[in-house]
Formats: structure tokens, C-alpha cells, sequence
């Protein structure tokens, strides 16, 4: 009686992006040796990224944020539209929370700093491939005494002064942050400048009394100053 074949599983198809050659090949080393891995591309920047994910549709994308041309974080909307199945992971030096923030808004499954072992990398591809999410353990530290620290300022506030009153181009302004648009897309929206945009946000900031945008979205919905829909 003959045996009955396993199913054939097709490689998990990866893409490269990232403008320093070097590093390019030593994650193309690494993987290329993995059983179940295909290096089917690579780039060295954010325009590329978007091209070659449309052309060769991988499954998985380790990419920088920092790169000529076009940054990470811009190219990861734009391929998470053309191809939606595509999980992207940041592989960065960054460890800006702001960064991780504006990624994983931008549709990201993982954000990895650099020092990460290289022979780690296939796990986190296969993981990311099945469905996981990865964020390094220091960033995500940061991640959460950041909530914690917000969290307990918010509490002070509450019980020393009412919240400060923002004024209607402000609230404006606001909403479309916590919608996730960009200061340009902003911009057009309310058919202003740029500039004209930093400037509400830093008063808001201002009168608030916090240090980024996120903060400011979180603290307004529990000021009950707007809701999120």
C-alpha cells in the first residue's frame, strides 16, 4: 500500500526593504537558508517597496522606517491598500514611540528594533505570517508606562481643574487627529495650511498640558470633550 504524500505548503514569500545594501544581504542570507522561506525580492527604498509589493504580492515585508525617497511608515499605507494581505513588519533602529504609534496606525503587524538577534528574524517572519503581532519587549515597555503615565495625569487633572476650553477650529483639528489623519490630509480637509494645522495642534498641546497627539485624543475622550465613533 502506498503512502499517502503531506500536503505540499507553499514558502512564505518576503520582500526586503531597506536602503543600507549591506544589511539587505545579511537578512537575505539568513532567510534564503530557512526551510519554508522565500526571498523573492528586495529595496532600498520606500517607492520600491510599493512597486515590488504590487508586482511580486509577498506575504511578508520586513521594512525601515528611515529611508530616502519615500519613509516606511508612508509606503506601509499605501501597500496595505494595493495588497491587503501583505503583513508588514518595521525592522528600525527607531525607538521613537511616536514612530511604533504612526506604524502600527499605518497598518503594520510588527515593529522590531534592529538590535534583534538576525538569526531571530524567521521566527518573527513565521509568526508574523501566522497571524501574530510583534512589538519588541522595550518598545513595548514604553508603550505601556506612556498609557500608565497619561492615565495617571488624567486623574490629577480631574481632580484639581476643569478641563481648559479649546476653541472650535481646535476641536476641529482635534477630531481629524483622533480619525488618524495626518497634519496634510488635515489640511485639505478644513482647506487650511499646513503650518496653520501645527500651529492648532501645538495650542492644543499647550492647553492641555500634554506631549504629543495621541495624548491629547486619549485625554479629550476622557475629558468627554469628543467621542470616538
Amino acid at each position: 500500500m502506498s503512502e499517502i504524500p503531506e500536503p505540499r505548503t507553499d514558502p512564505i514569500r518576503v520582500l526586503i526593504v531597506d536602503d543600507h545594501a549591506l544589511f539587505r544581504r545579511g537578512l537575505e542570507m539568513v532567510l534564503s537558508g530557512e526551510d519554508g522561506i522565500e526571498v523573492v525580492g528586495e529595496g532600498g527604498d520606500g517607492l520600491e517597496a510599493v512597486d515590488k509589493a504590487r508586482d511580486l504580492l509577498p506575504d511578508v515585508i520586513l521594512m525601515d522606517i528611515r529611508m530616502p525617497r519615500r519613509g516606511g511608515i508612508e509606503a506601509c499605507v499605501a501597500i496595505k491598500e494595493a495588497v491587503p494581505s501583505a503583513k508588514i513588519v518595521m525592522l528600525t533602529i527607531s525607538d521613537e514611540e511616536e514612530d511604533l504609534f504612526e506604524a502600527l496606525k499605518a497598518g503594520a503587524s510588527g515593529y522590531l528594533l534592529k538590535e534583534i538577534a538576525i538569526d531571530e528574524v524567521p521566527q518573527a517572519v513565521r509568526a508574523v505570517h501566522g497571524g501574530q503581532s510583534l512589538i519588541s519587549p522595550s518598545m513595548a515597555s514604553k508603550l505601556i508606562s506612556e498609557f500608565t503615565a497619561l492615565a495617571r495625569r488624567s486623574e490629577e487633572r480631574q481632580q484639581q481643574v476643569p478641563a481648559p476650553r479649546l476653541t472650535d477650529r481646535e476641536m476641529e483639528v482635534l477630531r481629524l487627529v483622533a480619525r488618524g489623519l495626518g497634519n496634510r490630509e488635515i489640511a485639505k480637509e478644513l482647506f487650511i495650511s499646513e503650518n496653520t494645522v501645527k500651529n492648532h495642534i501645538r495650542n492644543i498641546l499647550e492647553k492641555l498640558q500634554l506631549h504629543s497627539r495621541m495624548e491629547a485624543v486619549v485625554y479629550a475622550v476622557r475629558e468627554k470633550l469628543l467621542e470616538i465613533t
